[in-house]
C-alpha cells in the first residue's frame, strides 16, 4: 500500500517568521493541496494561531518566545540553536518553499539558515519572499536587501516580490491590513503556480523533474501573474503576466521559463498554444519553456496565467521590457490587431508608452510658424527709410 506513495513528489512549503507564517496561514485558508505546511518562528503566540500542520517554536531559551525584536542577527541564532529540529521536519521532502517577509528579525536571519538545511538534504529549496513597503522604513529596507542577498546563496531559485509594485494594481483607498493580505495572496500566487503542476491532474501534465529542470541552480527568477475572460483570454493573460507591475525587470534573456495556465472545463488547447507562443517570444530564443495547463471549474470563463522566468541574473531594465513587449505584441498583430489591442493593451502600463512616440508627430506644426518670420526681417529693411531711398532715384531720373 506504500508503495504508490513513492511516486509523488514531496512538497513542503516553510513560514519563516510573521510575514511568512502569514503567508502559509492564507495558503491554508484557500486550500493549498498536495503540499505539508510547516510554521517556524520565535514568537510563539503567532503560532498558536497558525494551522499549520507542524509548528516549529525555535529560539525559546534564546527569546523566550517574545519574537526576535527585528533584529536578523537574533533570527539567525534562533535557528541555527534549532537545526536539527528543522532538519527532522525537512527529511524526505522532494521541494521545498521558502517564505518569509523580509526586513524582520527571524524571517530575514532565520530563512537562509532554513534554505542551507533543505538544500543540504537534497530537496530543490526555492525561496518566495517579500521586499518590504517603503512606509516600512529605511532600516527594515536595509536588512532586507542583506538578507535576499544572503538567501539567493542557499536557494536554487529565487522569487522576490516588492511590495511597492502593489501598490500600483491596488486602490488608493486601500487599507494597511489589505495591503499585506494582497502581498500574502501573491506569494500564494507564486507557490501554487508552481505546485498545482505537479500535484494536480490538468490537460497538460508536468512532473517534478520537469520542474527541477528549469528552477534547479536557476539564481534570481522573476515572476508575473495575469488573469483575463473573454475573446482571447489566454493571450490577453499571458500578456498581462509578462507586463505584469510585479516584474523588477523584463523576461527577456531567461533561459528557463515555468509558465501555468489554469481555467475551466472549456480551456481549448489552441489558445493554451497562442499564449504559450506569446511568452516563449517574449523569453531568450533557446529558452527551455515547461508549461502545463490545469483545469479548475471554479475559475468559470476566467483564465489565470503564472510566468516564472530563471535562468539569468538581474534581467534587463523595465524601460527595455516595454519595448521588448511593445514589439512582440505589435509584429504579431499588425492586421488583426485592431481588434485585440483595445482589449488587452490599456490595462497594461507600460505598453501605454507607445501613445507618447506618437506625439511627436504635431512637431511640423511650428516649423511653418518658423518660416513664416523670414519674410519679416525684408520688410523691416524697407520700412521707414524706404521712403527717403525711393525719393531719391525719383529726382535722379
Amino acid at each position: 500500500m506504500a508503495a504508490p506513495q513513492n511516486y509523488l513528489a514531496v512538497i513542503k512549503v516553510i513560514g519563516v517568521g510573521g510575514g511568512g507564517v502569514n503567508a502559509i496561514n492564507r495558503m491554508i485558508e484557500v486550500g493549498l493541496k498536495g503540499v505539508e505546511f510547516i510554521a517556524i518562528n520565535t514568537d510563539a503566540q503567532a503560532l498558536l494561531m497558525s494551522d499549520a500542520d507542524v509548528k516549529l517554536d525555535v529560539g525559546r531559551e534564546l527569546t523566550r518566545g517574545l519574537g526576535a525584536g527585528a533584529n536578523p542577527a537574533v533570527g539567525r541564532k534562533a535557528a541555527e540553536d534549532h537545526r536539527e529540529e528543522i532538519e527532522e521536519v525537512l527529511k524526505g521532502a522532494d521541494m521545498v518553499f521558502v517564505t518569509a517577509g523580509e526586513g524582520g528579525g527571524t524571517g530575514t536571519g532565520g530563512a537562509p539558515v532554513v534554505a542551507n538545511i533543505a538544500r543540504s538534504l537534497g530537496a530543490l529549496t526555492i525561496g518566495v519572499v517579500t521586499r518590504p513597503f517603503t512606509f516600512e522604513g529605511r532600516r527594515r529596507a536595509n536588512q532586507a536587501e542583506d538578507g535576499i542577498a544572503e538567501l539567493r546563496e542557499e536557494v536554487d531559485t529565487l522569487i522576490v516580490i516588492p511590495n511597492d509594485r502593489l501598490l500600483s494594481i491596488s486602490d488608493r483607498q486601500v487599507s494597511v491590513l489589505d495591503a499585506f493580505k494582497s502581498a500574502d495572496q501573491v506569494l500564494l500566487s507564486g507557490v501554487q503556480g508552481i505546485t498545482d503542476l505537479i500535484t494536480t491532474p490538468g490537460l497538460i501534465n508536468l512532473d517534478f523533474a520537469d520542474v527541477k529542470s528549469v528552477m534547479s541552480e536557476a539564481g534570481s527568477a522573476l515572476m508575473g501573474i495575469g488573469s483575463a475572460r473573454g475573446d482571447d483570454r489566454a493571450v490577453a493573460a499571458a500578456e498581462m503576466a509578462i507586463s505584469s507591475p510585479l516584474l523588477e525587470a523584463s523576461i527577456d534573456g531567461a533561459r528557463g521559463v515555468l509558465l501555468s495556465i489554469s481555467g475551466g472545463s472549456d480551456l481549448g488547447l489552441f489558445e493554451i498554444n497562442e499564449a504559450a507562443q506569446l511568452v516563449s517570444e517574449a523569453a531568450h530564443p533557446e529558452a527551455n519553456i515547461i508549461f502545463g495547463a490545469v483545469i479548475d471549474d471554479a475559475l468559470g470563463d476566467e483564465v489565470r496565467v503564472t510566468v516564472i522566468a530563471a535562468g539569468f541574473d538581474g534581467g534587463q531594465p523595465p524601460a527595455k521590457r516595454d519595448n521588448v513587449l511593445g514589439s512582440t505584441a505589435a509584429k504579431q498583430r499588425e492586421e488583426p490587431a485592431p481588434v485585440r489591442t483595445p482589449e488587452s493593451r490599456p490595462s497594461f502600463g507600460s505598453l501605454g508608452s507607445v501613445t507618447p512616440k506618437e506625439a511627436p508627430e504635431p512637431a511640423p506644426e511650428p516649423v511653418p510658424e518658423i518660416q513664416v518670420a523670414p519674410p519679416v526681417p525684408p520688410s523691416r529693411t524697407y520700412s521707414d527709410s524706404a521712403a527717403e531711398e525711393l525719393d531719391v532715384p525719383d529726382f535722379l531720373k
